[in-house]
């Protein structure tokens, strides 16, 4: 009989043109082997990750239901099956169809929830998870999951609690530090190595200064597309340089990478045409390495090569706080004497608990490169500084706004106002 029902299942999938067509599996079929054999079959394709196989096991869910249409068991399976294959619409029909019949079935509200999560409607997803929670308040996967919806809906104190109530639980120690680890700010670089269960990203930026007297204004711009990857990110970067007149444009590598324990570097190398506004050639590499309790220590150097050869030499140490991140930069740029010295001081609240949203305010003083957004103009400044808003107004949609002000050395001063929108996938 099982070689019968195999080759009914088999003639539930028509190949044509290279893609899998489902049709309806005979109600003959169905009525070869019992319920729960045909069951343990469905959930056999439909977890086997394969997209035919999980074609063939929503055929024989509704061939079930046609002659059960009230069975939740089989409904709550192609519920989760079409959320496996990203077809929310209508798991999202058979999901809710199971909870208003079963209020008190468990795995149905776990199911609708996962499903919303996957979909990005976390606040809908605490919804479903709470109804798990109070039917089920004694199972840490419950509250994990929670935890979970909160955490993508930003709400990190909520996460917090909920993870915290599911160690006491009795939830995985490892599993459990792992996600209580993803709710603190990351180390100095959130956008470059902290994926947030995303693999791309897309920054778009425009930067305009101003200046007193006739000097005319000045306009950058900067694309960058990044590839985040298990042991850091990549990314290739178009930027442009409009001052004095003149528009030059350039293109640059930007990689981080994960070391050993509490460190990480960053590689960039940037190139642009001969006799242009931006180097012709610039590469930076900067090591940091987490020490104590919240601290961080970094050294780098900067290469610039325009008709002569700058070279920066940077030493920085950081600290965090709760929410709060201060650092401090020294650079020496060597020539005659004692060679020029820059310091530069950075302040970073992440009001919000996580990695996307906070307000940054920075001080300088001195030659520094670091200040340029196009990655290859010396700034001499007596004074600079500045505030900026990162916020993330939609999981995958963000935007970074900044303003700032510098006394020039050679005594003309500057206004400046930047706008980056970010897309990550």
């Amino acid at each position: 009989m099982s070689l019968i029902l195999s080759a009914m299942l088999e003639a539930a999938t028509v190949i044509g043109a290279g893609a899998a067509v489902p049709v309806a599996v005979p109600q003959e079929a169905v009525a070869v082997e019992g319920y729960e054999a045909q069951l343990q079959r469905g959930r056999a394709l439909a977890t086997s990750g394969d997209p035919a196989q999980r074609e063939q096991a929503l055929a024989l869910y509704t061939a079930m239901l046609a002659r059960s249409p009230d069975n939740s068991d089989v409904l709550l399976a192609r519920g989760r099956t079409y959320s496996w294959m990203r077809r929310y619409p209508e798991a999202e029909a058979d999901l809710k169809a199971v909870v208003e019949r079963k209020p008190g079935y468990a795995d149905g509200w776990s199911a609708l929830g996962d499903m919303y999560l996957w979909s990005d409607r976390p606040a809908d997803a605490v919804a479903a998870y709470t109804h798990w929670v109070e039917l089920m308040p004694n199972d840490p996967a419950a509250t994990m999951a929670r935890g979970r919806a909160y955490r993508a809906a930003n709400d990190v104190a909520a996460a917090r609690a909920d993870f915290a109530a599911a160690g006491v639980r009795g939830a995985d120690a490892t599993e459990l530090e792992r996600l209580l680890a993803s709710l603190s700010p990351p180390i100095a670089v959130p956008d470059a190595l902290v994926s947030g269960g995303y693999r791309w990203s897309l920054r778009a930026g425009l930067d305009h200064t101003g200046f007193n007297g006739s000097r005319s204004n000045w306009r950058d711009a900067d694309v960058s597309l990044r590839r985040r990857f298990d042991g850091g990110s990549l990314a290739l970067e178009w930027v442009q340089a409009h001052r004095f007149d003149r528009t030059t444009s350039g293109w640059a590598l930007d990689g981080y990478a994960k070391l050993w324990s509490r460190a990480y570097a960053n590689a960039r190398y940037q190139h642009g045409p001969d006799g242009g506004i931006l180097p012709r050639d610039a590469w930076r590499v900067e090591l940091f390495q987490g020490v104590g309790h919240g601290w961080e220590l970094s050294a780098s150097i900067d290469h610039l090569r325009f008709s002569s050869n700058t070279e920066f030499y940077g030493i920085g140490i950081g600290r965090y706080v709760g929410n709060w991140y201060a650092r401090y930069k020294l650079q020496h740029v060597p020539g005659v004497g004692s060679g020029s010295w820059s310091h530069r001081a950075l302040v970073r609240n992440y009001y919000r608990g996580d990695a996307d949203d906070y307000v940054e305010f920075s001080a300088s003083t001195g030659r520094s490169t670091d200040l340029d957004r196009t990655g290859g103009l010396v700034r001499n400044n007596n004074a600079a500084f500045g505030v900026a808003w990162s916020h993330y107004f939609r999981p995958q949609w963000g935007f970074k706004i900044g303003a700032g002000y510098a006394d020039d050395a050679d005594g003309i001063n500057e206004q400046r106002l930047w706008f980056s929108l970010y897309h990550r996938w």
